[in-house]
């Protein structure tokens, strides 16, 4: 065998292996021929191109996590923070993400920092930091919105972290001591009205009967006694009194007649 038919086959050897392409499940190959784009993908698993022909350009369709970069934000009531963001979203036309755009994650990394500046300008503090579910889901609609005639599919936006200015965290320090604090006035207070309807109801039910007062009374000794203080001051019933103080008041009477 001559060394041209060695050349010519080891030429034809080399075009074909390059000719075999194989793509795992989660890969598509876009395929320009002659720069014309094919309509189909191609791809998973093994497939011909056209050696020197075609030009392929290999498109991952697993989901791609997209890490925002903190942002410098004013919010509608003019506090000064800073926002960073994750964004999950993966490839659903590989031809429109190829051709479409230029560089598809970096579209799409900068149209979230954007966005992000956008929607979260328009809030106060206060909503952005009890409403950041419904704020990610606008987040979610308009950056799948406007990254739909890219081929790609936004599936979900979440605000990681917000950081506050040190004055603004020492005020919502203040705010929610004075909350607490509200909190336990207005539970004390209950219970100092529920207390005094509970004593009312007692009292009213003692002086009902006389003798239930020397009842406890006596209940109220006997408590003081288990104590074993050395100082007991023993109250006296006014009604104990009553006849004493009625002899005494008649003397005076007698006395001045």
């Amino acid at each position: 065998m001559s060394a041209g038919w060695i050349v010519l086959i080891a030429i034809v050897v080399i075009l074909i292996l390059n000719a075999i392409k194989v793509l795992p499940e989660y890969e598509r190959a876009i395929v320009f021929r002659l720069g014309r784009l094919l309509p189909v993908p191609k791809g998973p698993g093994i497939f011909l191109i056209i050696p020197v022909i075609d030009q392929i350009r290999r498109i991952s369709l697993r989901i791609v996590v997209l890490d925002v970069p903190p942002q410098d934000i004013i919010t509608k009531d003019n506090v000064s923070i800073s926002v960073n963001a994750v964004v999950y979203f993966r490839v659903m036309n590989p031809n429109k993400a190829i051709v479409e755009v230029e560089n598809f994650k970096y579209a799409t990394s900068q149209l979230a920092q954007t966005t992000l500046r956008s929607i979260l300008g328009q809030v106060e503090l206060d909503e952005l930091l009890s409403e950041r579910e419904k704020l990610n889901k606008s987040l979610q609609e308009i950056l799948d919105q406007q990254t739909d005639p890219w081929g790609i599919k936004v599936s979900l936006v979440e605000v990681k972290q917000v950081d506050l200015p040190d004055q603004m965290k020492r005020a919502m320090a203040y705010q929610a001591e004075a909350e607490r604090e509200r909190r336990a006035k207005i539970i004390h207070a209950r219970g100092e009205f529920q207390a005094s309807e509970t004593l009312r109801d007692a009292a009213k039910i003692l002086s009902e009967d006389p003798n239930s007062i020397q009842l406890r009374y006596l209940q109220a000794l006997t408590e003081i006694s288990a104590e074993k203080n050395s100082t007991i001051i023993f109250p006296l019933p006014l009604e104990l009194l009553k006849p004493f103080l009625s002899l005494y008041s008649n003397e005076i009477k007698n006395k001045e007649e």
